[in-house]
C-alpha cells in the first residue's frame, strides 16, 4: 500500500534532552511561561505534558502564592500520568508528591468524590487528582471564589467548548470571571472536531499560549525516523478486505468500526473473532491476565488483546495488564472499540489499523498519536485508514463520496501538522539575497505585521485550516472546476472573517495569504540542484525563484485531494464519485428535468454519446446536468 503521506525525521535527540532541572525541551518553554495566571499548552502525545504541569504548578505553589494544585483529567486511568514523580533526583527544586486519599482516580472511598473535593479544599493539603466529572459535581455546590489562589489544571483540554451546552465550558468560564484561580490547560489535540470553539474569543485572548508541534517532537526523536498516513478504500465488507492491510509484524492497534457507521457490521464480537481468524489459530486465553495466544500461518505466537470486550469482570484484567507492559515482546496486537486513543501509553505501538471514517480530527490525531512513541523496536509508524468504497445506491454513492473526501482532507491537514514549517518572506524586484534552508521568498507577499496576526499563525494555524477544509463550501469545491481563486480570495476569506471577526482588511489579507501559501506549498518536494519546487497536485515544477503570490493564488491547496482519490479507485467508481459531487452542486428542478429530458434522448440519438458536463455550449451543459439529476433519482428510487 502506497501512503498518501510520509514524513522522514532527522533524529536529532532534541525533544529528549534534558536540562540541569530535568526538563526537556517543550517542558522548559512552559517553564519560562511559569508566571502567566492563564497557561494553554498544546503538544503531542509523548511529549510530557504531565510532567510540564507537576513543573509550573509546584513553581506556583512554592513561588507564587498558589496554596492548591487541582488537576482534572476526562477519565481515571489517565489520572496515573500524576502519580508521584522524584523531581529532584533530576535537578527539580522540589518533588512532585500526592497523597493517595486525594487522587480520586485511584481511591475507593465511602464518601462521594464531590464531598472529598469539597474538604480538600477546606484543608492544608496541596494536590488534587480528579476527574472532569468529578470537577462538574463538585463545582456544582461551591462558590467560586473558593477557587481562589489555587491552580486549576485541565488536561486533554479540548473536551471543553464554549458551547452553552458544555457544563465544564461553563464552570471553566466562572472560575475564570469570579475567581482569581490561574487556570493551565493541555491537550495533545490542535483542534476540536466539530464546530465549536474550545474557548470564546474573548476568554481566548486572555491565555499564554505555548505550541510544541509534532514536528518538533519527532524530528527530535532517536529512534523514529519516518511516519507513513495511507488509505485502503474497499467495497463490501470490512472484515473481508482486512487482511490486506494487516501486517503481523508489526505492533498494531486496530480501530473497528463505531457501532453506528455503515463500515459496522453491527455485531462488535464477532468482528474481533473475525479479526481473530484473519491473525490465525486460536490457542488459548491466559485467564489471570486476559492475553489471548494466537498463533499464526507461519507458526509464530502472538499476544493479542480484546478491549472490545466490556464484560466488568473481564476488561479490568487486560486494562491492568497493558498499564503494566515492560517489554515489545509482552503484546503484539491489540482490538479496541472507543479505547486505546486518547490517554493510552503502548510505546511499542507501529501501526495503527482504523477501520472507517473518524468525524472527528482530534480522534484521528489521537489514534495517530498512539504510534509515535519514540521507541527502539521501530523506526516508522503507521497509521493505515480502511474507508468503504460507494456502491451504485445513492445513499451509499453520496455518503460514502463524503467519507471519501473527507479522511483525505483531513490527512492534507495531518501532513500540514506533521510536516516542517518553512518561513515566508516578502521579496522585493530587486532582490537578490541568498535563500535560508527552510525559507521561501515570495514576490508580492504580505508578512503578518500585527500581534494578533502573528499569534494566529504561530499557535492557531492548525485550528484555522481544520475550519477551512471541513466548511461545507470548501468540501464543493474538491473535485470541481471551481477557479482556485474562488478558493483562496473568495471562500477562505470569508471562512477567516466567521474565525476572527475583530481582524481589521490588512490583518484578513495577511492571514489569509499565509494559510493559501503555507497550504500550497506544505509537502512540496524541493529539487534544490535545479532551484526547483514540484507542488503536489499541480502536476508542474516551478522554479524558487519564481515564486509570486499572483502565482501561488492560482492553484487551489485542497485539489491534491481529488487528484489522491482518484489514484485510489477504479474509473468506474471514480464516474460515481464525480457524479455525487456534481450532483452536489446542481440547481436542477424535477419539473426542468421534465421538461429537458425529451432533450436528452434526442442529443444522445444525433451524438451517439452522453451530453458533456465541460462543453463549451451552454445547451449541452444544461442536457448533461438534467441527466445526472435523472440518474441521482433513479438510484435514489431503487435504493427504497
Amino acid at each position: 500500500m502506497t501512503n498518501l503521506i510520509e514524513v522522514n525525521y532527522n533524529q536529532t535527540g532534541q525533544s529528549k534532552k534534558t536540562n540541569h532541572l530535568g526538563m526537556r525541551e517543550m517542558q522548559q518553554m512552559v517553564y519560562e511561561k511559569r508566571t502567566s495566571q492563564y497557561l494553554l499548552l498544546k503538544a503531542p502525545p509523548a511529549s510530557g505534558k504531565s510532567r510540564a504541569l507537576m513543573f509550573v504548578a509546584l513553581d506556583k505553589l512554592l513561588h507564587q502564592n498558589i496554596k492548591k494544585v487541582i488537576v482534572a483529567v476526562p477519565e481515571k486511568s489517565i489520572g496515573g500520568s500524576f502519580m508521584d514523580a522524584k523531581l529532584t533526583l533530576d535537578g527539580f527544586e522540589s518533588d512532585w508528591i500526592v497523597n493517595s486519599k486525594y487522587n480520586l482516580c485511584t481511591i475507593e472511598s465511602t464518601k462521594s468524590k464531590s464531598e472529598i473535593f469539597k474538604e480538600f479544599l477546606q484543608n492544608d493539603e496541596k494536590i488534587l487528582i480528579c476527574t472532569h466529572s468529578t470537577l462538574r459535581s463538585a463545582f456544582e455546590t461551591i462558590d467560586e471564589k473558593k477557587f481562589d489562589n489555587t491552580l486549576l489544571a485541565i488536561d486533554e483540554f479540548h473536551h471543553i467548548s464554549a458551547s452553552d451546552a458544555s457544563v465544564l465550558g461553563n464552570v471553566l468560564k466562572s472560575i475564570i470571571n469570579k475567581s482569581n484561580a490561574h487556570i493551565m490547560a493541555m491537550t495533545g489535540s490542535y483542534f476540536r472536531g466539530d464546530a465549536h470553539p474550545i474557548l470564546l474569543p474573548e476568554v481566548e485572548e486572555k491565555f499564554e499560549k505555548v505550541t510544541y508541534n509534532y514536528y518538533q517532537q519527532l524530528n527530535g526523536y532517536e529512534h523514529l525516523k519516518s511516519l507513513g498516513i495511507g488509505y485502503h478504500f474497499y467495497q463490501g465488507k470490512f472484515t473481508n478486505a482486512i487482511s490486506e492491510v494487516l501486517d503481523l509484524s508489526k505492533k498494531t492497534i486496530i480501530h473497528i468500526p463505531h457501532i453506528n457507521s455503515r463500515e459496522s457490521t453491527k455485531d462488535k464480537h464477532n468482528e474481533v473473532g473475525f479479526i481473530l481468524d484473519v491473525i490465525g489459530t486460536f490457542i488459548d486465553e491466559d485467564k489471570n491476565t486476559g492475553v489471548m495466544r494466537v498463533q499464526t500461518k507461519e507458526g509464530k505466537i502472538l499476544k493479542v488483546a480484546d478491549l472490545v470486550n466490556d464484560d466488568p469482570l473481564e476488561r479490568p484484567k487486560i486494562q491492568k495488564y497493558l498499564r503494566e507492559i515492560k517489554s515489545a515482546d509482552d503484546m503484539d496486537i491489540i482490538i479496541a472499540l472507543g479505547m486505546a486513543k486518547e490517554g493510552f501509553d503502548w510505546p511499542y505501538c507501529e501501526h495503527a489499523l482504523t477501520v472507517g471514517y473518524r468525524a472527528s480530527l482530534t480522534e484521528i490525531i489521537q489514534i495517530i498519536g498512539r504510534t509515535t512513541r519514540d521507541s527502539a523496536n521501530k523506526t516508522h509508524a503507521q497509521f493505515t485508514n480502511l474507508i468503504a468504497q460507494p456502491d451504485a445506491t445513492q445513499q451509499s454513492v453520496a455518503n460514502a463520496t463524503n467519507d471519501m473526501l473527507k479522511a483525505i482532507t483531513a490527512s492534507l491537514l495531518m501532513e500540514q501538522v506533521l510536516a516542517p514549517n518553512f518561513k515566508f518572506k516578502t521579496k522585493l524586484p530587486d532582490d537578490e539575497r541568498e535563500r535560508k534552508a527552510g525559507e521561501f521568498d515570495i514576490l508580492g507577499y504580505k508578512e503578518p505585521s500585527s500581534k494578533r496576526v502573528k499569534d494566529i499563525v504561530e499557535q492557531d494555524l492548525a485550528d484555522l485550516k481544520a475550519k477551512i477544509l471541513s466548511d461545507a463550501s470548501i468540501e464543493k469545491t474538491l473535485g470541481s472546476d471551481i477557479s482556485p481563486e474562488v478558493v483562496n480570495k473568495l471562500l477562505i476569506p470569508k471562512i477567516i472573517e466567521e474565525k476572527y471577526p475583530n481582524l481589521d482588511e490588512k490583518e484578513r489579507e495577511e492571514l489569509r495569504q499565509y494559510v493559501v501559501v503555507d497550504s500550497v506549498l506544505s509537502g512540496v518536494e524541493l529539487d534544490e540542484k535545479n532551484n526547483q519546487i514540484f507542488i503536489k497536485g499541480t502536476k508542474q515544477f516551478i522554479n524558487i525563484d519564481d515564486l509570486s503570490i499572483d502565482l501561488i493564488d492560482k492553484i487551489n491547496p485542497f485539489q491534491r485531494a481529488y487528484e489522491i482519490m482518484s489514484k485510489k479507485v477504479d474509473s468506474k467508481i471514480l464516474k460515481l464519485i464525480q457524479e455525487s459531487i456534481d450532483a452536489s452542486k446542481s440547481t436542477i428542478t424535477q419539473a426542468e428535468a421534465t421538461f429537458y429530458w425529451k432533450d436528452v434522448n434526442k442529443f444522445y440519438k444525433e451524438n451517439g454519446r452522453e451530453p458533456n458536463k465541460n462543453s463549451n455550449d451552454e445547451f449541452e451543459r444544461k442536457l448533461a446536468e438534467v441527466l445526472l439529476y435523472v440518474k441521482n433519482f433513479k438510484r435514489k428510487q431503487a435504493s427504497k
